[in-house]
């Protein structure tokens, strides 16, 4: 017992004037209690000055650890309050846990360690605690590293939304694009998303005048906010939205053509598709519908001509290229 005293107490790195009383493992129950206590007569550092002060009263507390192999691992200490001559009575903080926290810290990092790869529902079931005690470790730990974050140069911003069930809890992200890291992520979609962006960046150092570029989709609502909270930065509308418009524009000519030439029934992905990616028989049947006059065709071939612009970097030739395009676009007449 002693052998086995001594090495969970350099393991846990308990040290005076903390003690390891005894270990309790139960396989039936499939858990190792470890009990943690203090020498008689001991006294603390006081909370607030250092002072070694005597102990007032003490409290039973338990914490979940790291598993003990297969085996769950709680640590249960008498947790004592101290009282000083100065300060009067403070709770003792312990050395392996957070305040206020029913997990070591050793846990908790274990914990944040497995939420970069999984959702805290999956972490929830991998170790059988209930996922709001888990969401409670992620916010303080986020809380307490946001709070450290230093804005002042950021200069350029990325906005995107995306939800978790499709159609519902909207949320919004907030990149710096030079460092290629989330700063801010805020529920809805809308406009106010933008202003509680700004806010929060003027409270890490941050300056909106100072954000010289943006890029976002082509929501009114982040156009609206950015141009109230940023309208010094240059709009950027990024190439996956932009295409993803063109496609939807696509896709409705050849929705409006159909209904009067019923060879373009069941196409509809062969416009949206890349050529590169279209099946034989996909690319036997545009084949075939080339040869005929048809508005759909017609905005096939605008949009691949603009899916070309992306693939130029010379900016003058870049701007030349898209006014022709738009110019292209407008007198072709194709509705939307």
């Amino acid at each position: 017992m002693y052998k086995n005293i001594d090495l969970f107490t350099q393991a846990l790195g308990i040290e005076e004037p903390w003690k390891l009383d005894k270990i309790d493992f139960n396989k039936d129950d499939g858990r190792l209690d470890i009990y943690i206590s203090h020498k008689r007569g001991s006294k603390f550092p006081c909370p607030e000055c250092g002072k070694k002060s005597p102990i007032h009263d003490t409290k039973e507390r338990t914490w979940r650890h790291l598993n003990f192999f297969q085996y769950r691992a709680y640590i249960h200490a008498k947790m004592p309050r101290t009282k000083c001559k100065d300060h009067g009575v403070l709770q003792v903080k312990a050395p392996w846990a957070e305040p206020g926290s029913g997990f070591t810290m050793l846990f908790e990092a274990f914990i944040m360690q497995l939420a970069t790869a999984m959702t805290v529902n999956e972490i929830a079931e991998l170790v059988g605690e209930h996922d709001t005690r888990l969401w409670r470790i992620l916010n303080r730990y986020v809380e307490e590293a946001r709070a450290e974050e230093d804005y002042s140069s950021t200069d350029k911003i990325g906005i995107d939304e995306t939800s978790s069930k499709k159609g519902h809890n909207y949320i919004t992200i907030f990149v710096d694009l030079d460092k290629s890291k989330i700063i801010y992520i805020t529920e809805g979609k809308d406009a106010s998303t933008v202003d509680s962006f700004a806010l929060d960046l003027k409270l890490h150092n941050g300056d909106p005048k100072n954000i010289k570029k943006i890029c976002c989709d082509m929501s009114p609502a982040f156009i609206k906010g950015t141009a109230d909270n940023f309208s010094q930065a240059k709009v950027t509308f990024d190439k996956f939205h932009v295409m993803k418009a063109v496609n939807k524009a696509v896709d409705q000519v050849r929705r409006n053509e159909q209904s009067d030439n019923k060879e373009l029934k069941k196409t509809r992905y062969i416009w949206l598709k890349n050529k590169n990616n279209l099946t034989k028989k996909q690319k036997e049947k545009l084949k075939s519908l080339s040869e005929m006059n048809l508005k759909t065709l017609r905005a096939y071939n605008l949009k691949l001509s603009l899916q070309e612009f992306w693939n130029i970097e010379d900016l003058t030739t870049a701007a030349s290229y898209l006014q022709k395009w738009y110019l292209w676009a407008i007198r072709s007449q194709l509705e939307p």
